[in-house]
């Protein structure tokens, strides 16, 4: 059986992957930094729940020894775990909040990959993923220099592993999930001050919820075969269809109309 780790995955789109692979059959293991929600989660979604901090290499690579103490090995090892802030100006954030979110989302993710990369070297082969958001292609907004800043390297590190995994058995991807309905987009984007009516429709208009996404990537991870795979649900040309479908609908607000 195809064995899953996928970091961060007591919440949000971590947790709808852990039910999408579990439902195929997978062997998953999911992570986070408190041990009672990541329990919960686990007895949740049958899956395998470790306390651990990506920021800290040391648990990662007890994660990883857990993983494979239990199942044999690691298939697909997902960096997902990350945090996100109210969408702010800069100059307003406090440093330790930044601090956090850089350590969570790019830290972690760069932990993941050396620790991930080096065992499934040693283990004969696996695919490694990056999970990317807002800011990964070089899209901006108000109030999101962090957290796009965060999304922007982690693209830049998919594309220098695929570079340094090249001639190895060991894959890397990516993981654009869209717009997911989470709590995330609920409470931090679309109530901020900083978005007007324009930002805030675009958001209505081409999120997608959570149990149609997480098994969407799910089948993509799992049918994945070649180094440098990029599973993007919301490319820019599917964006601008659902756009022109819901004008045509007359579904669209009139603050999108002349875009």
């Amino acid at each position: 059986m195809t064995v899953i780790v996928i970091t961060g995955g007591s919440r949000g789109i971590g947790l709808g992957l852990a039910h999408a692979f579990a439902s195929r059959g997978c062997h998953v293991v999911i992570c986070g930094r408190d041990e009672t929600s990541v329990t919960a989660a686990a007895e949740q979604s049958g899956a395998l729940g470790v306390p651990a901090d990506v920021t800290s290499r040391a648990d990662v690579r007890r994660l990883w020894d857990t993983a494979t103490e239990r199942f044999g090995r690691v298939d697909h090892w997902i960096n997902n775990a990350g945090i996100a802030l109210a969408p702010r100006l800069l100059h307003d954030i406090p440093e330790d909040d930044v601090r956090r979110l850089v350590d969570v989302n790019l830290v972690g993710a760069i932990n993941g990959c050396a620790v991930a990369v080096e065992r499934m070297l040693d283990q004969g082969g696996g695919f490694v993923w990056n999970m990317v958001g807002f800011g990964s292609n070089g899209r901006v907004s108000r109030g999101m220099a962090p957290y796009g800043s965060t999304k922007r390297a982690l693209a830049y590190l998919h594309d220098t592993l695929t570079l340094e995994a090249k001639g190895t058995p060991v894959r890397i991807g990516l993981l654009s999930p869209g717009l997911v309905v989470t709590e995330l987009v609920a409470g931090n984007d679309l109530r901020s001050d900083l978005r007007g009516r324009r930002q805030q429709v675009y958001y209505e208009v081409l999120s997608d919820p959570l149990d149609v996404v997480a098994p969407w990537l799910a089948t993509r991870v799992l049918s994945a075969t070649r180094n440098g795979t990029r599973a993007e649900r919301l490319t820019g040309p599917k964006a601008c269809g659902r756009l022109a479908t819901a004008l045509l609908r007359g579904r669209l607000h009139p603050a999108l109309r002349a875009t």
